[in-house]
């Protein structure tokens, strides 16, 4: 399964999860009562992955994660059987069908495969098979190894030859009866010749590449939502109350197992399938029969090559015992069989081609490259974009000079490797160069700005180009714009990147003052946006009192919406409570320089380096960006920054970290009550460290704590160290 990924179980502590997988504390480390809360929380977040994936059709975690997690799980069972819960995820297949159709009981039960995650585990799954048989490593067995289709598990049942229903997977046992939408899938046959009596032909229903893009196209264009992936819209399209809806949508239907039989199809695997096939069912002509373990992992080699050029999702290679007598002898165990296991891809990469390199130019004017990919489903997601970061990337090198991807470069036409960077940011991994044309040139990055063609220069020390035009290239102009609005900055509500970037091509704005001039300069400025595309007179009214609301606003979200180099959100926290008011803050910005007083009492902050020191004190003394931001401060009332009354606070100029599970407060609020006590909270383990709060969980930074003998607090006791407060 691939795509269980988004937002939604950040309630069910989804984050506190990974985070302990990401931690790989030893499981043989965990005492009794750390396990069964780990136990508790892995049932709870698995839990509702399985719902959200198998019946709302709307994925919230990575299939990467929804492994680590269940394998974790796993291994803390094997370590205290007896912790094992009922509602243990390990015991799970599935999830319960929608309320929203009939509920159909499958005669046969449809159950999950195990995984193997690399070559190893395949060896051992042939040794396994072996053992249990009685067989020896030299005698014969054999396999069927096909791709594992990444779609939604659907199950047709014939009756003499007749359609009569088709139901989903379900929790395994019981389905959803779906008979009315899978007639309307154009490969499914209604009736068979020479079929057995009764047959229930199982495979998976999907939607191909150029398919899911038309459909999404369409949803745009019909102002709709958009499908995250294939496998999304294939299952949100087979589950639709109204079939008229599903014969609208193109799916298709791989056959490649069966349930409840009069007869027998065949006597080996391979030939089950063959005779699907001859009865009219797509089956999938990448089926291979292998003799060793070795010859498995050489298909699943080959068909990850071929993964991005299918046209379709796979998400790994089903290995099968051929022999369905042997199958038989094997039979069971509670939710898989003993004879299939599921090789999975490493879910964050994906082979695809590289169309071309754009060039971006952001806010600060460096110059980025952007591989334009032909589409590819990584991670459950479709991507045809991946940052490049520089040129030096490109080229094979890191930003030390040494080798990357064994100085491999990379050149418009190539194969690639992409992979999903902490499952959100597409990157390149690697280059397939017995795939590169001998003509392919190498990718030079431009000396000119694309967007204004000024020059695009690399300092000494700089990883990237940037564009000298400042104010002048327009791509500069909208950047600086969009992030202006952002969320940390000013976050007008209806002013958005999109807005910004049709006010600007429009030529009503072109830096933040404009903003707040729009009112004045347009009249009441409502008759003027209500009749643009999208806009009312309610939403107009609505913009310009946001942006009047805004002209009230905290030092700290002003001095990061200005966008300046290396100040991030954090950044404008501790110069907001230093400096207090705009008008010191400023005054100080313009006078700094290199060894004066401003400029040592700039750097007496801590957090602050001589780097965006440096960076603050250049923006204030350059002609264009000072009389830009008076303009724009001419409209605001900044509000001074409230130090926080730490009188009193046991933390107060304290370094505070917080790691593991915290069960009483979120992270968030734990952040914020330390801060509001005059502490520093830091996300990593140092010297400067005064506090750690560990919950469970904690893993290395406690392990780090103890080594630097830092104090360590559990919940209870840092509540209680702060509580009179």
């Amino acid at each position: 399964m691939t795509g269980r990924r988004g937002p939604t179980l950040l309630s069910l502590g989804l984050n506190r999860a990974r985070d302990t997988v990401t931690a790989q504390t030893p499981v043989t480390d965990l005492d009794e009562q750390t396990a069964r809360d780990e136990l508790a929380r892995l049932a709870k977040v698995l839990g509702g992955a399985n719902a959200a994936y198998h019946t709302s059709d709307d994925p919230v975690i990575s299939d990467a994660d929804y492994d680590a997690l269940k394998r974790r799980n796993s291994e803390i069972e094997a370590q205290f059987p007896g912790l094992k819960r009922k509602d243990s995820p390990s015991e799970q297949v599935g999830a319960t069908p929608s309320e929203g159709f009939s509920k159909v009981t499958h005669a046969v039960p449809m159950l999950s495969l195990a995984n193997a995650f690399d070559d190893t585990d395949v060896v051992e799954f042939d040794g396994r098979i072996r053992k249990y048989l009685g067989l020896d490593g030299a005698a014969a067995l054999s396999y069927t190894a096909e791709p594992k289709i990444d779609g939604l598990s659907l199950s047709l049942r014939y009756e003499k030859g007749e359609l009569v229903q088709a139901a989903t997977r379900g929790d395994g046992t019981v389905g959803e009866n779906v008979t009315a939408n899978a007639r309307t899938i154009h490969n499914v046959p209604q009736s068979l010749n020479g079929a057995p009596d009764v047959l229930e032909v199982r495979g998976e229903v999907y939607m191909s590449h150029p398919d899911f893009e038309a459909l999404n196209a369409r949803q745009a264009e019909a102002g709709q939502k958009q499908f995250a992936n294939p496998r999304n819209a294939a299952a949100g399209s087979l589950r639709q109350l109204d079939a008229t809806i599903t014969r609208a949508r193109p799916l298709e239907f791989f056959a490649y197992a069966w349930g409840a039989l009069s007869e027998p199809l065949a006597e080996t695997q391979m030939g089950a399938i063959e005779r699907l096939n001859a009865l009219g069912f797509q089956t999938n002509p990448l089926t291979i029969i292998c003799d060793s373990p070795e010859a498995m992992v050489a298909h699943y080699r080959d068909i990850e090559q071929q993964r991005a050029s299918l046209g379709y999702d796979i998400d790994g290679v089903v290995y099968k015992v051929n022999d369905l007598g042997l199958q038989g002898r094997l039979g069971f165990r509670s939710t898989t069989p003993r004879w299939a296991i599921a090789h999975k891809f490493p879910a964050e990469l994906a082979w695809t081609r590289l169309d071309s390199i754009d060039i971006q130019v952001g806010r600060t004017g460096a110059l980025s490259p952007v591989a334009r990919l032909a589409p590819v489903t990584v991670g459950g997601v479709v991507v045809s974009n991946a940052t490049l970061h520089n040129e030096d990337y490109i080229a094979g090198r890191d930003n030390k000079g040494d080798e990357i991807r064994e100085g491999k470069d990379i050149r418009v036409g190539d194969w690639v490797q992409v992979y999903r960077a902490g499952d959100v940011i597409p990157k390149v991994a690697d280059v397939d160069l017995s795939k590169r044309s001998k003509d392919a040139p190498v990718f030079e990055m431009p000396h000119s700005c694309p967007q204004c063609g000024s020059d695009a220069v690399r300092e000494p020390g700089d990883a990237v180009r940037r564009c000298t035009g400042g104010l002048i290239c327009p791509a500069q102009a909208v950047e600086k714009l969009k992030h202006f609005v952002s969320r940390s900055a000013f976050d007008i509500d209806g002013l958005g990147a999109k807005q910004v970037e049709q006010f600007y091509a429009d030529g009503w704005i072109a830096e933040p003052a404009d903003i707040f001039e729009l009112r004045a300069k347009y009249g009441s400025g409502v008759q003027q946006l209500k009749n643009r595309e999208g806009w009312g007179d309610k939403s107009a009214s609505n913009l310009f009192d946001a942006i009047d609301d805004r002209r009230n606003i905290p030092l700290n979200r002003v001095i990061f919406a200005l966008g300046i180099r290396h100040v991030g959100d954090a950044a404008a926290n501790l110069l907001a409570l230093h400096y207090a008011t705009w008008d010191a803050f400023s005054a100080a910005m313009r006078t700094a320089q290199e060894g004066n007083p401003a400029w040592n009492d700039l750097l007496s902050i801590d957090g602050v380096g001589a780097v965006m020191a440096t960076s603050l004190a250049t923006t204030f003394n350059q002609a264009a960006e000072i009389a830009s931001i008076d303009r724009l401060v001419a409209h605001l009332d900044i509000q001074t920054a409230a130090r926080p009354d730490t009188a009193g606070s046991p933390v107060a100029g304290k370094t505070v970290v917080f790691t593991g599970t915290l069960e009483k407060m979120t992270r968030a609020e734990a952040k914020a009550r330390a801060e509001a006590l005059g502490a520093k909270v830091s996300g990593s383990v140092s010297a400067k460290t005064d506090i750690l709060v560990a919950g469970p969980g904690a893993g290395s930074k406690a392990k780090k704590a103890v080594e630097l003998g830092i104090e360590t607090l559990d919940e209870d006791a840092w509540l209680e160290l702060i509580a009179p407060l």
